[in-house]
Order: C-alpha cells, then sequence, then structure tokens
C-alpha cells in the first residue's frame, strides 16, 4: 500500500497511539531517516545512546543475529526506506520509548549472557519479547473481571455483551509494529499476544497522548521483571479486531459469532 492510500486509513482507531507522530510526518510521502530521527529528539536507549534511524547495511549472519544488542550499544535502528514495517517499528519507538528501551534492553541482557548459542536459537524469553514487540496490544484496565474474560477466551462476552462497561472500564492500545502493519490491510484471525496492566478511573479522564504515555510507563515496568515474560504463553492471545472501532466492516451481534475469528478456549485453529 502506498503512502496516499495509506492516509486515510491510518485515521483508524487502532491507530490511535500514533497520532501524535504520524501528524509530525510528511502529508504526502515516506519520511526520511532524517526525519524519524528527529521525531526520536531525546529518546535513548537503556544504555544512553541517542535513537538514530539509519539505511540499512550488508551483514553477516552472526550480525544480524546481534541486531537488539547493536540498538541497545549504538542507538542505530536499520530501518528499510518506503517500507511499512521498519516505519511502524520506527513510529512505536516515538510512541512508547520506555516500554520500547526495555524490551531491547531485556534483549540485549540475554544476548550477552546466552552469547552465540542464544543469538542462533532464540529462547522463551526472548520469543514472548519478539512476539509482543512485533504483535503486541497493551490492555489497560481497572476491572479484573473483564480481564477474566480474555484469559477465558469469553470474547462475545467481552466486545458485545459488555460494551458499555469496556468502553469505560479498559482501553487497548496496539504496541507491535506487524499488528499496525497488518491493521492497514486487517483480515479476519489477527490475533495479538496482550500485557495486562492496572490502571484506576483517574485513567479514563486523561487525553489519548496522557493515557498512551502512562500505558508505556505502565509496559516498561512489567517488561523490567523476566518473571513476567518467561515464555510466550505468559501473554494471553486477542482476536485484534473484537476491539470496538478496531475493523472497518460492522462489528455487529452476528460478526461476534464467527468461530473463525473468535474461537473458544481449547478449540484447535481452523486449517490453512
Amino acid at each position: 500500500m502506498d503512502w496516499l492510500a495509506a492516509r486515510e486509513r491510518l485515521g483508524d482507531a487502532i491507530f490511535a497511539p500514533l497520532a501524535p507522530a504520524l501528524g509530525r510526518l510528511p502529508a504526502d510521502r515516506f519520511p526520511t531517516h532524517a526525519e524519524l530521527t528527529a521525531l526520536a529528539a531525546g529518546i535513548t536507549t537503556s544504555r544512553g545512546q541517542p535513537l538514530r534511524f539509519i539505511a540499512p547495511r550488508e551483514h553477516t549472519d552472526r550480525e544480524r543475529r546481534y541486531y537488539e544488542l547493536h540498538i541497545a550499544a549504538t542507538g542505530e535502528v536499520e530501518t528499510r526506506p518506503e517500507n511499512w514495517h521498519d516505519l511502524f517499528n520506527a513510529l512505536a519507538w516515538v510512541t512508547y520509548p520506555r516500554a520500547k528501551a526495555r524490551i531491547n534492553a531485556q534483549h540485549a541482557a540475554l544476548l550477552e549472557e546466552g552469547g552465540d548459542s542464544e543469538a542462533r536459537n532464540r529462547g522463551p524469553e526472548r520469543d514472548a519479547l519478539t512476539l509482543f514487540d512485533e504483535g503486541g496490544v497493551v490492555v489497560a484496565a481497572r476491572s479484573p473481571e473483564l480481564l477474566r474474560l480474555i484469559l477465558e477466551f469469553e470474547w462475545k462476552a467481552l466486545f458485545w455483551d459488555r460494551r458499555a462497561e469496556l468502553a469505560s472500564s479498559i482501553r487497548f492500545f496496539t504496541f507491535g509494529h506487524a499488528c499496525y502493519e497488518q491493521a492497514l490491510e486487517p483480515y479476519i484471525g489477527m490475533v495479538a499476544k496482550t500485557v495486562f496492566v492496572p490502571v484506576d478511573e483517574l485513567f479514563f479522564m486523561l487525553p489519548m497522548e496522557s493515557q498512551v504515555s502512562h500505558a508505556d510507563a505502565l509496559v516498561a515496568a512489567h517488561f523490567s521483571s523476566r518473571a513476567k515474560f518467561h515464555s510466550p504463553k505468559a501473554m494471553a492471545p486477542m482476536p485484534v479486531l473484537g476491539v470496538p472501532g478496531w475493523h472497518f466492516a460492522a462489528q455487529d451481534e452476528a460478526f461476534y459469532d464467527d468461530p473463525k475469528h473468535f474461537r473458544s478456549k481449547g478449540a484447535r485453529p481452523a486449517a490453512a
């Protein structure tokens, strides 16, 4: 999808966390590396390196395996020009600077501890970090009962039957850059890994940008403990397009009865 074709879609609710950053980008073309770096002014890695978005270089296999460690040590994030996946990664750094830096720091620490063995064969902790970084959604909630519905795969009860309560008790924030890329051309079956963060009623009175900033700090704190991401199974899955307003199609009652998208707990995925 080219830039102009995507501009209208980028105004959809699923992209809301990126709105401030998107508003500072050129209206008619992909941003340059220099423009992305300027957008990230003041953001640093966990090791204090200023974030910079640069053109990709040729690498050996070993260098590619140590991608995250290179970012932590240098601040250089290789970004392919006119590439949605890499652009959304850059925008995620700008939108969630603390959480992205913490996830990157954990990758770097695990690589330093595990050496070439960890670099060649990613362990369950880095699997979990990668899955959330690529395809994660932050669930900021003040209702444990609604979170239980996610854990129990009670999708219709969550998204349809209790929609009014949902609006006042939970906020969903897209985090993963691959999730943003998929949302340009959404399809039934999009699933995200979730991180739950607790908030109080005052959180829901904040403007969106302040909510996102607060969620960023909470996610960074979540990933400070390895016990929270010991494996991908530590994060509950969620059908992305069930979130009210996150799909351009009609989200009526029949939509939430579709078993292809809203599987019950223990049901096997449909064959490809």
